[in-house]
């Protein structure tokens, strides 16, 4: 996956020695120390280890995302692409419409918040209630992924399938569309989660939604939704809850109604965005914050750097429920590819922490079981242990 510049890729560590000096781990484990290092420095850099540039100025990610004629995704080393096919998330312009047009009615505020309330609430009640004895559990196991696997089961019309078989779909191909992105190749256990979930859906993918669409780029399609859905929503409401019971004052402020619930979601995820990274690819030779860029050149956008950039964000490392521009955020992206079900995303979130705040009292951290948030591309905690005082 080499670029088509003719600059040295010497020539480039020397003009860019931050992003030079950076490795898989530092952005794996905790990025935010290495971003803000290069959106001071080097705000557009060329990483070797990772064979691109990488964006990490708000502005200059914006700018990108707004132009798909330039930063196009539509390039076969496109990581989803790889696992599922072509979709509204590998494709741009014209063929982009094609894809995402079909699909966008139901995802609308108002057709979400109309169908989808009750559904979110009464699942929700029923994952508090099975825990609610215990006076500790695994959000992550036994709550966030529940919920978010059983909502987009029903959004895509697959409510006969077992939640714990499209949960395992799904966990296969976020693994596949990361290791493409750490290692160039997908996997073969994402291969075939993609075989059973396209057996699945094609019998019950509704025809009226596919539109024009083949089959296959109808399942194509839904598969994109299932797996954003999930990835989206569990890590929202785990990030959520993370960062309200890691900060106290936060959560005082929240339940004394100082705070809206939906500002500390919007905070949130302007903190730790689920997805640190998208990927563009570079259809012509460009300068993009002072860096001459090839045609064909990978190019990252760090939607993890944008939302923490001071130039619009002051004090951006802190958790501050209160900010006032916090739904300026960039974790659902911008522009033509803004994420379709970020309203749906946004009401699980919401209606989950408000429950949980409102029905598990004394909810906290498990001290001896700390949450660690990591991931090269998609970020959350592989865990969230929680106690409470049970009844």
């Amino acid at each position: 996956m080499g670029s088509t510049s003719n600059t040295p890729f010497a020539d480039r560590d020397r003009r860019f020695p931050v992003g030079a000096g950076v490795t898989v781990a530092n952005l794996e484990a905790d990025p935010h120390p290495t971003l803000r290092q290069l959106r001071a420095a080097e705000p557009v850099s060329w990483i070797p280890c990772l064979d691109a540039w990488l964006v990490t100025s708000r502005d200059l990610v914006l700018q990108a995302m707004r132009d798909a004629e330039t930063f196009t995704v539509d390039d076969p080393r496109f990581s989803t692409a790889q696992v599922v096919g072509p979709s509204m998330l590998s494709t741009d312009g014209r063929e982009h419409d094609r894809h995402r047009e079909p699909f966008a009615a139901p995802f609308r505020l108002g057709p979400v918040r109309e169908r989808f309330t009750e559904i979110i609430a009464e699942e929700v009640a029923s994952r508090i209630a099975a825990m609610q004895r215990a006076g500790a559990a695994d959000l992550r196991t036994e709550f966030t992924g529940p919920v978010a696997v059983r909502v987009v089961i029903e959004a895509l019309g697959l409510g006969q399938t077992e939640p714990a078989v499209a949960l395992g779909w799904y966990d296969a191909i976020v693994e596949s569309v990361s290791q493409i992105t750490a290692e160039g190749r997908p996997t073969a256990r994402g291969e075939e989660a993609f075989a059973q979930l396209r057996e699945a859906m094609g019998p019950r993918l509704d025809s009226r939604i596919a539109g024009d669409l083949s089959h296959a780029e109808a399942v194509s399609n839904a598969a994109v939704l299932m797996f954003g859905g999930i990835e989206t929503t569990d890590a929202m409401i785990a990030l959520a809850v993370l960062h309200l019971l890691s900060t106290p004052h936060a959560q005082a402020l929240v339940r004394a109604g100082t705070a809206t619930i939906a500002n500390a979601v919007e905070e949130s995820l302007r903190l730790e965005p689920a997805a640190s990274v998208i990927d563009r690819f570079a259809t012509r030779d460009v300068e993009l914050g002072g860096a001459a860029i090839a045609r064909g050149d990978l190019v990252r956008l760090s939607l993890a750097g944008a939302n923490r950039d001071p130039a619009f964000f002051p004090d951006p490392d802190r958790f501050d429920v209160t900010r006032e521009n916090a739904r300026h955020q960039v974790a659902f992206a911008h522009g033509p590819h803004v994420c379709l079900g970020m309203h749906l995303a946004r009401l699980e979130t919401q209606i989950a922490v408000a429950a949980l705040l409102d029905r598990m009292p004394g909810l906290r951290l498990d001290p001896d079981r700390p949450a660690v948030v990591s991931g090269l591309v998609f970020r959350k905690p592989v865990t969230l242990r929680v106690v409470w005082d049970a009844a």
